[in-house]
């Protein structure tokens, strides 16, 4: 049984439909990424999956019993109201001092336990907000756009800790992301997003397929729609699954001399 999944799920914001027609599932110990255009749904639909949002049509089905770890976009923080690193950790539910090192430490942030929360820089604080989603020991991780303001170099550490999670705790992990490398580096498989599901897929079968570079506005040529990664895991077999106008994804990089092309999805 699929860890949390969705069944034709259209979601309504007034008359306007948000998503429409959304089938999709999340398996065990799988990195599912979700990329898109701004205004394309992915926020709506991670709430609608978590049941923040509900739906006009179709089902969410989830265990009740399911434990997931959330790592919202952004915290906004009244920078005049004190609370310390480990009192958010204790919030809503309390933990203990071990328990809050031990995911503190885990997430490389053990030294920031005292300091107020205002204090902390965007690394340091998503950190944190992935610490707290890790004391319920998840079995999947629900992340959006968890390193939206964070530079390169910030970015690459935090999705490796999300990597070395999922390695150490067989948890899944469901990610809405604007950065089209880590769409290639760090998933198995690939959903597009644009207010349906245009594609989905594992990277390597959908990387080419001119949907995608359409959507995010890659010419056929050049050095955006060549972004390739050969992964070391295998993904099993699986084509693309085009549902509509929308994706397919190519590029190429070469992370040892550090010139592979950026491209984000804003």
């Amino acid at each position: 049984m699929s860890l949390i999944s969705a069944q034709d799920i259209t979601v309504r914001f007034g008359r306007t439909d948000i998503l429409t027609g959304v089938t999709l599932a999340v398996e065990r110990g799988e990195i599912v990424t979700v990329v898109g255009p701004n205004g394309s749904g992915k926020s709506t639909l991670l709430r609608a999956l978590l049941g923040i949002q509900p739906v006009a049509h179709g089902h969410v089905t989830r265990d009740p019993a399911l434990r997931i770890g959330y790592v919202p976009q952004r915290l906004h923080i009244d920078r005049t109201m004190p609370i310390t690193a480990r009192r958010f950790l204790s919030l809503p539910k309390r933990c203990t001092d071990a328990q809050a090192g031990e995911v503190l430490t885990r997430c490389g942030v053990a030294e920031v336990e005292t300091r107020q929360l205002s204090d902390l820089s965007g690394g340091q604080l998503q950190r944190v907000l992935l610490a707290r989603a890790l004391l319920n020991r998840p079995e999947i991780l629900v992340l959006d756009e968890p390193t939206q303001g964070l530079d390169q170099q910030g970015e690459a550490a935090f999705y490796q800790l999300i990597a070395d999670v999922r390695r150490d705790s067989g948890a899944a992990v469901l990610l809405v992301s604007h950065d089209l490398h880590v769409v290639m580096a760090a998933s198995d498989r690939v959903i597009c997003l644009n207010g349906h599901v245009c594609c989905e897929g594992a990277p390597d079968v959908v990387r080419d397929a001119p949907e995608y570079r359409a959507l995010f506005g890659f010419g056929t040529q050049g050095a955006l729609a060549l972004y390739r990664h050969d992964h070391d895991h295998n993904h099993g077999p699986g084509a693309a699954h085009e549902h509509g106008p929308g994706c397919g994804h190519s590029h190429d990089h070469d992370y040892g001399d550090q010139k592979e092309p950026h491209s984000h999805v804003r």
